[in-house]
Formats: structure tokens, sequence, C-alpha cells
């Protein structure tokens, strides 16, 4: 337990294990007394048929009684603190980490790492937790003290000693025996897993795809080749393990039986008592008890490690926040200078070069044909997604000068594909705020003009709604969504395809709110491909190619893109884009 930090250990797991150390030095203590008092029973016996039995001594027979009692009542009580005393071990180390491997959950598909279900640093971590507060490191522990026991059995008597460390040798072979042949099937039956929990994650996300349009069965044969490689890794790690743990089981029977008999022959020669018979087998079998339980456990010592290094790997990429000094709240402008924009984890640019400049009160609207980046450059905007260079500034600070919570209060992003959490309708208006103000929350939901349709609900602005809101369509999600981003007045309003699930009604109050963002101080951006939604914009941004090809007010834009005039039509307060705009967006 107590460690040098590896080479290339992130900070926080050093700083962990410094923490940590005086408690490990506790239970290193307490499994060297508990291991000293593990001889009690040798010595007991060696006693009771080297004096009881020859001096038929009664009261000697109950001293010694009474003493091995107190002796076993103190190691148990020792045994029992330093079990408790990994438990909470475990739990300090899953409380230090269980914050970071969270946003690790989170950062990661950020950064292009994918793979499984995206929990595994969770994973990671639930299983460095169990290995802790498990009998494994009490198996470790204990193996330092196998010299002890060897040397109690050479005063025994040199022979039995070479026999007892013969044995050891042989049990311990097996264990590196067990490491070597362990290593492979470990890290196959991560990678088999990831492979399997990837194929389910997808099913279960696209079920309603899968049952339309009736190829279920082909991707359940495709969940099926991966379980089955997953279930082979699994035979084959059981094979090595539970293979060389009978081994080193008979090994271990065969020892003792050996040492009964050494020990018998010993006493016929005379050179040894018959209590030694007894004292010897005993103190040999406690001796090899930790190997045989370490080979027992071996397969979850190889997953801890593995573990272990995978989290140390991604908590050393991710990182933690820096301290960071707080910023003013936004209230001037946003600027693009030459940014350039990949997927996470890709090299390949999907934007190239964008600079522009949106001031206090504006509305930018993004348009262009379809793959032209649109989706990939609000997301930058944001810091949903990271720039390959260039630079995304907010009153002209970049977004990695801001404290991301502090930011995202100042941020409504309305993506394309909206997700909901399993919560409330206002918890989910209110990004989950414990300390959520009521008066906001009906202020967005009015403000999008989601009001009345939520109060028509179940249960109102407290009904549940479901893992991914799956209790309302997609309209009444696309609004709550919009309810979200408005949640709080934030001065930048980014929207991904606000409309696309909105009828005449909902695209009207989605003009309304972003004409009062506007009128309120705040930026609106807005990605289209429907003129109804540029009606709150008065710039406009082309895209085609992931290049800008123009940039301006609205109606200089459209005129120079599409060089013809720009025909409006009045809708009751709301200019609308009607001829030019469908040809340009289409």
């Amino acid at each position: 337990m107590n460690r040098q930090p590896s080479r290339g250990e992130p900070p926080i797991l050093t700083e962990l294990f410094a923490a940590l150390r005086g408690a490990a030095l506790g239970v290193a203590l307490f499994s060297g007394v508990v291991n000293l008092l593990a001889l009690t029973g040798a010595l007991f016996m060696l006693q009771v048929y080297d004096r009881v039995l020859t001096s038929r001594s009664v009261p000697t027979l109950v001293a010694l009684t009474v003493i091995v009692v107190g002796l076993y009542a103190f190691q148990g009580i020792l045994d029992l603190v330093r079990s408790r005393l990994l438990v909470r071990i475990a739990s300090q180390v899953d409380a230090a980490l269980g914050e970071r491997a969270y946003r690790a959950v989170l950062e990661l598909p950020l950064r292009g790492v994918t793979g499984g279900d995206g929990l595994q640093p969770i994973r990671d971590l639930d299983t460095l937790r169990a290995f802790l507060s498990g009998p494994a490191p009490l198996a470790i522990l204990d193996l330092p003290w196998m010299p002890l026991y060897l040397g109690f059995i050479f005063l025994l008597h040199p022979l039995l000693g070479l026999l007892a460390l013969a044995g050891a040798i042989a049990l311990l072979a097996i264990t590196m025996l067990t490491e070597w042949r362990s290593k492979a099937p470990s890290r196959h039956i991560n990678q088999t897993m990831q492979q399997r929990l990837a194929i389910s994650t997808a099913s279960r996300r696209n079920a309603e795809v899968l049952r339309a349009m009736g190829f279920g069965h082909r991707i359940a044969g495709r969940w099926l080749e991966a379980s089955a490689a997953h279930l082979a890794a699994q035979q084959q790690a059981s094979d090595v393990t539970g293979g060389l743990g009978a081994v080193a089981k008979v090994l271990r029977m065969l020892l003792q039986s050996g040492m009964l008999a050494l020990g018998a022959y010993l006493v016929i020669i005379g050179e040894v008592s018959a209590g030694v018979i007894i004292a010897s087998s005993i103190a040999a079998s406690r001796a090899l008890a930790p190997i045989d339980l370490a080979i027992a456990n071996w397969r979850s010592f190889v997953q801890a490690r593995q573990s272990h290094r995978r989290l140390a790997m991604i908590l050393g990429a991710v990182g933690g926040p820096g301290p960071i000094l707080s910023l003013p709240p936004p209230c001037r402008d946003l600027s693009l200078e030459n940014v350039t924009v990949a997927a996470p984890g890709m090299r390949a640019p999907l934007v190239q070069n964008v600079s522009l400049r949106v001031m206090a009160g504006q509305g930018l609207g993004v348009i262009g044909p379809s793959g032209a980046g649109k989706s990939s450059l609000v997301r930058a905007m944001v810091g949903a997604w990271p720039v390959l260079k260039g630079q995304v500034r907010i009153d002209g600070a970049t977004l990695d000068q801001w404290d991301p919570a502090e930011l995202g209060r100042h941020i409504g992003y309305l993506p394309q594909d909206v997700e909901l959490f399993d919560g409330t309708v206002a918890d989910n208006i209110a990004r989950f705020d414990d300390d959520a103000v009521p008066s906001k929350v009906l202020a967005a939901a009015m403000a999008a003009d989601v009001h009345e349709m939520i109060l028509r609900l179940p249960e109102g602005y407290a009904t549940r709604i479901g893992e991914d809101g799956a209790a309302l369509s997609a309209g009444q999600r696309q609004r709550i969504g919009l309810a979200r981003a408005l949640y709080g007045d934030p001065f930048l309003v980014v929207l991904d395809e606000p409309n696309s699930n909105l009828d005449a009604e909902g695209e009207l109050a989605l003009t309304q709110a972003l004409e009062a963002v506007r009128a309120r101080g705040g930026i609106v951006v807005v990605v289209a491909h429907r003129p109804s939604a540029l009606a709150a914009v008065d710039h406009v941004a082309v895209l085609r190619g992931g290049m800008m090809i123009a940039f301006g007010s609205k109606d200089d834009v459209v005129r120079k893109v599409t060089r013809a005039p720009v025909a409006t039509v009045e809708e009751p307060g709301h200019p609308v884009l009607a001829e030019a705009t469908p040809r340009l967006v289409r």
C-alpha cells in the first residue's frame, strides 16, 4: 500500500496516494501484528503436545487456553480493523477520483475518444475500489511475512524448513506463471467487453429503427459474435487462473501431508518431539496461505492494475481545471479569428479559416448546403468542440480563459438532436440547478412559449419526462430545449436548426424569443435551412465546403450570393426572406 508514484502518473493520483500513506502504513502495521499472532496456533499445539500431555497438568492446559483465547480475540479485532481501514481507503479513492472520472466521461467524447458505452473511467474506478476493499490486498500484505513462518519452521528442524521453503518457491513460481499467462486474456476481456457494450448501446438507442426496418436480427448477430468472443476470453482467463489455482491447491495439500510425514519420521528417529509435527504443519499452512489466496484473486489483481493504468492515462490526458480568474459577465461581442474546426479526434478540418464578429444586440444566421460545416462551426462557438487553430473569443477572452461552469451560465445552446435528462420538466429547463429560482424557470418557459404546453402535461412542471425525454414528442422536446437555452437570460444563444420540429405557432414564438434576446443586449446565432428561422437575425454567414464565402448584413449577403433582388414577405412584425433565401440554403 505504501508505494512510489509511477512515472507519468497525474498529480491527482500522486497527491491521493501521498494523502493515504498514513492509512496504508496503519494497515501494514496491523498486518504485521496479525501475522505475528497467527503463530499462536502453532505454539499452542507445540506446548500442548510437549508440556501438557507429558505432565498431565490441567492447570497448565487451562492457563494456555485462556492465553490463546485472548490472543485469538485480539487477532480477530485487528483483522477486523484492517479490513475496515481498507474499505475506507477504497471509499477515499472513490471520493477523490469520482468527480474526475465522471468529468472524463463527459470530456472524452469531445476529444474523439470513444468505445463501448463511454463509461470506462467510472467502471475502472469501480474496479479499483472493489479491489482495494476486497481480500486481495490482505493477501499481498501478508506475503512479506512468509519468511517469519519459514524461519519458525527452520527453528523446529532444518529439514522441515527446507521442505516448506521448497513448497513456497514452487507456489511463487506458479504465481509468476499465473501473472504471465493472464495478461493477454485480461486485455482481451476488456476489448471484447467494449465491443459488446458499443453494439448494445447503439442498439438500445436505435431500437425503433431496428424494429421498423427489420434488421435487428443482423445487429443481434453482430452482438452474439462479440459476446462469444467476450465469453471465450473470460473462459481463457478463468482456465488460466482456475487451472493454476487448482495446481497450487493440490501442491499445498501435498506439502501439508509431506510436513506431517517428515515430522513423523523425525519423531521416530528422535530428532524432534511429537508437538513439532502439528506445529510445523500449522506454520507451513499459514506461510503458504497468502500465496494461495493471491493466486485465487489474481484475476482481480490484474484487472485492478489495468484499471489503474487506464485511469492514470485518462486523468493525465484530461487534466483538471486549474485556477481561473473569474471574469465579468460578457456584454460586448463574439468573435472568431481564423477558426478551423475538426471533429473530435480527427485531423481533417470540417470548417476552415472562419473569421467574423457579432456585436451585442445582433443576430447571426448561419446558412449553407448540407455538409457545409454549419453545425461544426457553432459547436466550436460554444466550446463543445475544440478548434484546431484560431480562437473563439467572448468579450475578448478565449473560451479556455473562462471557468466552464461560469461560462455555461452565459451560453444557451440548442443542438440539432435535443437531449433531455430523466427528471422533471422544471429540472431540465433550470439545467438541474438545485438553487433554481422558480420565476426564472417560468420566464424561460414563457420566452419559449412553452408555458401553456407544460401546464397541459399530467403534473405540469413537475412532470417527469423519462430518459431522453421519452414521454414527450419531438416538438415538445425541442421547445423545452429552447426554454433551457433561454434560462437565466444568457448573453450568447446558439440554436442549431431550432425550428426543425416546430409548427407555425412554434416558429412565431421562436422568432419572438430571439428578438427578445437581442432587445436585452444578447447575441443570437441560428443555423437554419428554413427561411423563417432567419426572421430574427440581421446578419448572415454563408458556408460552403467548410469555407465562409460571405458574411455581412442579411440583405447584402443574400443579394450578393443570389445576385438577385431580395423579395421579402411581411408577417406580423417579422420580415421573412421569401424567394432569394430558399435558393441560397437549398
